[in-house]
């Protein structure tokens, strides 16, 4: 199968895409490089897939609806995943999160309708539920107050894909992906900060008390999940579907940082500060949706996705 795939040389994005072409897809990856961190991480996520035969490259910004033009290839689906990412940063630059992802993702969904294409598999999250829903957080849950300009687009995204499916019939999945880990993990995030810190002696900060909580979910669940959905989609006519992609085991930031101290080997100095504006207390998934539709079935524990962790980004250490 051929299968576009948006916001490729990201962390999820590129982790995908081996996964495709190793399972005898056929990839056309976009992503635009945006600044949010290193062009070089970014390329060197694609620096394997850009050596297969079966992975081609555009480097575009989907905001910029005539640059998809530049994509002549034929393709049977789309997995959306290109945004601009994080809570706090979208708080200082509202106007670039809605030009990205809600503008990004019309003009996604307009070139698919060009090009006879209507299945979308699509990257939303876990913020969409704000802090008023109740733990764990089920995709028919109260979602109309987010509290964040990022949370705001990935939710304003889901109705656009339900627009598009009742007026033109694109299907779509739209996946609410809850913390993601693992290697490759954006250095922004707060495991790979965290590891980043206590190797370099570093303070580690601790909004709040340490009693928030995330569903942490590994890199490998998530990519299968992705998987699971792509195979879904594609055997259903006419579908639109939320469904959560989480671990249903949250931890607390405090347990966290230990468990980062046990994996590591050392002790954590820690900074703490007010909670920040667009965070919520806790994330936590029900899964039953996506354990009946797709047999999702998450497999790695956080302590062994961290030791995961640990053991790439020494090694990326060493190697440089």
């Amino acid at each position: 199968m051929k299968i576009l795939v948006t916001g490729c040389a990201g962390f999820i994005g590129s982790s995908l895409c081996e996964k495709l072409i190793a399972h005898n897809h056929h990839v056309i990856g976009i992503d635009n490089f945006d600044p949010f961190y290193s062009r070089s991480i970014k390329e060197e996520n694609l620096s394997f897939l850009k050596t297969q035969h079966s992975f081609k490259f555009y480097e575009l910004d989907i905001s910029d609806k005539e640059a998809l033009s530049q994509v002549d290839e034929e393709f049977k689906v789309v997995i959306h995943l290109a945004a601009k990412a994080g809570v706090r940063p979208s708080i200082a630059d509202p106007s670039g999160y809605i030009t990205a992802n809600v503008q990004g993702t019309h003009n996604i969904l307009d070139y698919m309708l060009s090009k006879g294409v209507k299945k979308m598999v699509f990257a939303s999250s876990s913020s969409v539920y704000g802090d008023n829903a109740i733990s764990p957080y089920k995709e028919d849950s109260f979602t109309d107050f987010p509290i964040s300009p990022y949370a705001f687009t990935k939710k304003s995204c889901e109705l656009l894909l339900y627009a598009y499916f009742n007026l033109y019939q694109v299907s779509s999945i739209a996946l609410r992906f809850f913390t993601v880990f693992g290697p490759r993990q954006r250095p922004d995030l707060a495991i790979h900060k965290f590891f980043s810190a206590i190797s370099e002696g570093s303070p580690i900060v601790i909004y709040g008390d340490g009693t928030t909580s995330r569903d942490y979910t590994y890199i490998d669940d998530t990519i299968s999940g992705i998987e699971k959905a792509l195979d879904y989609l594609v055997t259903c006519e006419k579908m639109y579907e939320i469904i959560n992609l989480g671990n249903n085991a949250p931890t607390q930031l405090k347990d966290l940082v230990s468990r980062i101290e046990e994996v590591s080997g050392q002790k954590a100095v820690i900074k703490r500060e007010g909670m920040q504006k667009g965070d919520v207390q806790h994330t936590c998934a029900d899964i039953t949706k996506a354990q009946k539709y797709l047999g999702y079935d998450p497999q790695t524990k956080l302590l062994d996705g961290l030791k995961k962790f640990y053991n790439w980004k020494r090694e990326m250490v060493i190697s440089k």
